[in-house]
């Protein structure tokens, strides 16, 4: 794939959940570019295996994982492969998350007349359906303490490791209409910072990043109308971008190979790293 420039992966073992999406399987490319034994964790194991078959491909090293990032117990199964094909984990990138459309609210604000409508085909604030927003949660939330929990344990162990979580934009400053995701994706940052320092006097770094807006599988309805132009939504988005267009996966490529090498940031832990386009600088005026 080419990536901006090489860090000494050598000898590393990375494991990337959610490592069969668009952004995702692009950072577990970079990873074995890079040196990395590469393990492709996903629910869906064909979609990891496509990444894996790139990597191989290319020249790398990848295995793929099936695995539930909210089971514990499929979580350790696949440490357990893991450990017993590759080595020991050195580097987990925390990608398994989303959203839910029924944690979602039809319209950007509340028009107090909606809610006079009997048997309305639209979602108000008042008709968030609870167990989505539980979904919702443990996918982003659990889906990243979980799994620093099964992977992390030899690092501890052995002083040294890399964690890096997937934020949001989202985080930062909440979007409309999805209320669910946007309070996720912000406890994925706190626990972030807190587990950087809980884990400091251990020797894992702990750091995440948080991409803007990118074009993907889950969001590309939303976004692209099929005549391939720019829906309502879209271009708010890109009027609020100040670079003026959607970011590429090969965008965070960067970010994450400079938190991944000791060398080069060794005394960085408890970070949020926006890569937006400069949609969280600007004000809107």
């Amino acid at each position: 794939m080419g990536v901006p420039f090489k860090v000494n992966l050598d000898g590393k073992v990375a494991v990337v959940t959610g490592g069969g999406g668009v952004l995702c399987g692009t950072m577990a490319r970079a990873l074995a570019e890079c040196g990395a034994a590469v393990a492709v964790a996903d629910l869906n194991e064909a979609a990891a295996q496509k990444v894996v078959d790139d990597i191989v491909a290319a020249g790398g090293k990848a295995l793929a994982v099936g695995c539930n990032a909210l089971e514990k117990e499929s979580l350790e199964a696949a440490n357990q492969k893991i450990e017993a094909e590759l080595g020991p984990v050195s580097i987990l990138i925390n990608g398994a998350g989303g959203n839910h459309p029924k944690g979602t609210t039809s319209m950007e604000y509340l028009n107090p007349d909606d809610l006079l409508i009997e048997n309305r085909d639209f979602v108000t604030f008042y008709d968030l359906d609870p167990k989505s927003i539980e979904f919702v949660f443990n996918l982003n939330f659990l889906g990243t303490l979980l799994p620093s929990q099964a992977f992390t344990k030899n690092m501890a162990k052995s002083g040294s490791g890399i964690i890096i979580n997937i934020s949001s934009m989202n985080a930062f400053c909440p979007l409309t209409k999805i209320p669910a995701y946007s309070a996720a994706k912000a406890a994925v940052s706190n626990f972030t910072q807190w587990m950087a320092v809980h884990m400091a006097k251990a020797g894992i770094r702990v750091n995440a990043i948080a991409p803007g807006f990118f074009l993907t599988a889950q969001n590309k309805a939303l976004l692209i109308n099929p005549d391939g132009s720019m829906t309502p939504r879209s271009e708010k988005i890109l009027n609020n971008t100040p670079m003026g267009e959607f970011g590429n996966p090969e965008d965070l490529i960067g970010a994450m190979l400079w938190l991944v090498s000791a060398d080069a940031s060794r005394f960085v832990t408890g970070v949020v790293v926006p890569i937006d386009g400069g949609f969280s600088a600007y004000s809107g005026v």
